[in-house]
């Protein structure tokens, strides 16, 4: 693989890879990739963004020497892009893959390390480790792996539900998430980018996994309302979704990110992410 550091292409341009684009613009990086909807498409062209649209079928049109960013969910059979992209070696500067934390599955509590075993308990997370695994295959081992937890940041945290009055607080003793803030991503991705070099598991998350209840509370009060009252977990009214993520339990080092990387969160707890998206939200509106 080629080290080209001045043009991305993403398989799926969302929520994080667009952060991501607005910090390497700047910096002289073209950014390509691909939305399912020709709307889309022409609104990020207006920002200087050349995207097509492509819903999984065939091969979009990938430049030389960029370097690859998969966000794209897998289905059953895997990664969607992996299965449309054979020729990886002979065109991608790098290829990193995002992935979640859930390939790990229930840790009861325990530390989550870059070399734990994977042990999905879920679908979802089988498919997340045979897609890794394809891409794994594809690049011969150059692969970086970032495996997330949950993400927030403006528009996405839970400050929506809170304003809408559908904010819950289910308490299930020794319950906590990972998180990480999306400008955290984005940081930890660029570091990645500027080191086409380096492969391997990474994971991009704050310092202070924390049971869901108390980010909720904390939000509560930065919107200086009353936080909803505690719910019992086997009381609690939650989607089928929802439970499943209570199944597991873990924390997450960021430890390798940090030592191979040079990347620090910028949010190391969800207080301070919480307070920064509160300024965000307020200073758009």
């Amino acid at each position: 693989m080629t080290d080209q550091p001045s043009l991305l292409f993403v398989f799926g341009l969302g929520y994080s890879a667009l952060q991501l684009a607005e910090r390497l613009k700047p910096q002289g990086w073209q950014v390509h990739g691909t939305v399912r909807t020709a709307e889309k498409a022409e609104k990020l062209k207006a920002e200087g963004i050349a995207a097509q649209v492509w819903a999984g079928e065939g091969r979009p049109d990938i430049p030389e020497r960029a370097h690859w960013l998969v966000t794209l969910p897998p289905d059953s059979d895997g990664c969607p892009a992996a299965r449309a992209a054979s020729y990886v070696e002979a065109t991608a500067a790098s290829v990193t893959y995002l992935s979640t934390t859930g390939v790990y599955g229930d840790l009861n509590g325990g530390w989550a390390m870059e070399w734990s075993p994977v042990n999905p308990g879920s679908d979802r997370a089988t498919a997340r480790v045979k897609a890794e695994q394809q891409w794994l295959e594809a690049t011969d081992g150059a692969l970086r792996s970032v495996r997330l937890p949950g993400i927030y940041g403006p528009g996405r945290s839970p400050f929506n539900k809170l304003r809408k009055g559908k904010a819950t607080r289910t308490v299930k003793p020794g319950q906590v998430f990972s998180r990480v803030h999306v400008d955290d991503i984005a940081s930890g991705l660029e570091a990645l980018m500027l080191r086409p070099q380096i492969s391997g598991v990474f994971h991009l998350c704050d310092d202070a996994p924390a049971p869901p209840q108390d980010v909720t509370a904390y939000a509560a009060e930065l919107l200086g309302i009353a936080p909803p009252p505690e719910v019992p977990f086997n009381e609690a009214d939650l989607s089928p979704m929802a439970r499943s993520f209570y199944a597991e339990c873990k924390r997450v080092s960021n430890a390798r990110a940090k030592s191979a990387l040079g990347w620090q969160p910028a949010y190391r707890t969800y207080r301070e992410g919480l307070k920064a998206v509160l300024k965000a939200e307020e200073s758009a509106s």
